[in-house]
């Protein structure tokens, strides 16, 4: 098995990328034709701009640019962005939904809020207030206008370059209670209430939710086969598609295809899967469970806009998180899991677990042009 070098996190606030010179050489600069190579791109993706932007259409970009750097289910990237004066809409992007893990587009929809969050702040920070209408119907987008205000510069915004879903195990080390207060005052919305776990009997009660949807899941040859068309096995693969899950950033090695698709048929097991949410659970220093008073596309934006605030305040933290979604993926196991966090007929829409831990190898994004309208 090959030694991966893992990517250091940067100082927030400074306008560098997230990897050291000496990271970014061992990973490799470029390919023989030109192209950037995946060193290259991590750290043209993850970091502030380099200069100051004023106004005009260069700034659109620039926010789209930060919208871009939220979380999205399988990192599938679901967005496309209208540029006009003053307004910014955010639009679903179907072509790149997942019909298995996602047959209501509820993950989908939510990677908007995310996307949306990041807009917002990276906004406050260059000096505009964005005024965001949800939409009220299933083809309407998420309209953004936006009016000259003070700039405000937040932890938040400053740490949009270094938030990663860190798919690894932690170091069960307790977070500070006033720190949880904070992550749990940064999670709630409008219409959104969240419940944070930090006791071990409570874990284990969720880890067993997880287990039972984690093992639905691998027992669908439906799911397996749309997770792994969103796996990228190596560099090269990650560098060609600039999106989906990259096989290092969750501690595995990386393989060519073909080797990959031999080896998964082995290692990628009911069993082994089952056995590595164990022990990430019980790594982590809590969870958290995201609930939706409305169970509609506009409900599920507001929970997007919410986690993304929780990423980045926990990201500000020093802590380290990432989905344990089977618990709410499966809708049998969903329904049960919402008798567990007593909330009646409600959805329970996201859960995390969260702790301290390593960076790991970053994941990249695709150029802005591909995502404007």
């Amino acid at each position: 098995m090959r030694e991966r070098r893992l990517l250091t996190p940067r100082q927030l606030g400074k306008s560098v990328a997230p990897t050291t010179p000496a990271g970014i050489a061992a990973i490799g600069r470029s390919h023989g034709n030109g192209n950037p190579g995946y060193g290259e791109l991590v750290a043209s993706t993850w970091r502030h701009a380099n200069s100051r932007i004023e106004k005009g259409s260069e700034l659109l970009r620039e926010l789209v640019r930060y919208a871009t750097l939220a979380a999205s289910s399988h990192n599938t990237q679901p967005w496309r962005f209208k540029l006009e004066a003053d307004r910014i809409t955010v639009l679903p992007d179907f072509s790149r939904r997942c019909p298995v893990v996602d047959p209501d587009d509820h993950h989908l929809f939510t990677s908007l809020g995310c996307a949306t969050e990041n807009l917002v702040l990276a906004a406050e920070a260059y000096g505009l207030h964005a005024n965001v209408s949800l939409p009220l119907q299933p083809e309407k987008a998420i309209q953004i206008d936006l009016e000259s205000a003070t700039p405000r510069d937040s932890d938040l915004f400053q740490a949009i370059p270094d938030r990663q879903c860190t798919r690894a195990t932690y170091d069960s080390k307790p977070v500070p209670t006033e720190q949880l207060a904070d992550l749990e005052l940064a999670a709630k919305g409008e219409g959104v209430s969240v419940q944070l776990f930090t006791d071990n009997k409570q874990m284990e009660d969720i880890l067993e939710y997880v287990i039972a949807g984690n093992s639905a899941q691998m027992n669908d040859d439906d799911f397996v086969q749309e997770l792994k068309d969103w796996i990228r096995f190596n560099e090269a693969a990650l560098v060609k598609h600039r999106d989906g899950l990259f096989s290092a950033s969750s501690g595995n090695p990386t393989f060519p295809n073909w080797v990959a698709n031999i080896i998964l048929k082995f290692a990628f097991t009911e069993d082994g899967e089952n056995d590595k949410y164990r022990d990430q659970i019980r790594s982590s220093a809590g969870i958290i469970a995201f609930v939706s008073e409305r169970n509609d596309k506009a409900g599920w934006i507001q929970v997007g806009k919410c986690y993304q605030r929780f990423a980045l305040q926990s990201t500000a933290f020093g802590l380290r998180h990432s989905f344990v979604n089977q618990a709410v993926e499966v809708p049998e196991v969903r329904a049960q899991f919402a008798r567990y966090l007593g909330i009646g007929d409600k959805r329970p829409n996201l859960l995390l677990r969260f702790g301290f831990g390593p960076l790991m190898p970053r994941s990249v994004r695709r150029p802005i042009d591909q995502v404007l309208v």
